[in-house]
C-alpha cells in the first residue's frame, strides 16, 4: 500500500510519460486531452510543492482516470 505522497508522483510519471506522448502520436485529434492531462500535472505539483492534501487525493483521482 502506497501513500498519497509516493502514489501521486507515480501517477504523475505516468501520464507524462506513457499517456502524453501517446496523445501527441494521434495528432490534432490528441490536443484537448493533452491540454486537460497538462491541467492536471500543472495541479498535482502546486499540490504536492504546497503539501495540500485534499488537493492532492483530486488531482490524484483525476490522473487515475486517464486511460488510452
Amino acid at each position: 500500500m502506497l501513500t498519497l505522497g509516493e502514489a501521486l508522483p507515480r501517477e504523475i510519471a505516468r501520464v507524462r510519460d506513457k499517456l502524453m506522448p501517446a496523445y501527441q502520436a494521434i495528432g490534432p485529434a490528441g490536443a484537448f486531452r493533452r491540454h486537460m492531462m497538462r491541467a492536471d500535472l500543472n495541479r498535482a505539483g502546486k499540490a504536492l510543492v504546497e503539501g495540500d492534501a485534499p488537493a492532492m487525493r483530486r488531482v490524484y483521482d483525476a490522473l487515475k482516470a486517464y486511460k488510452l
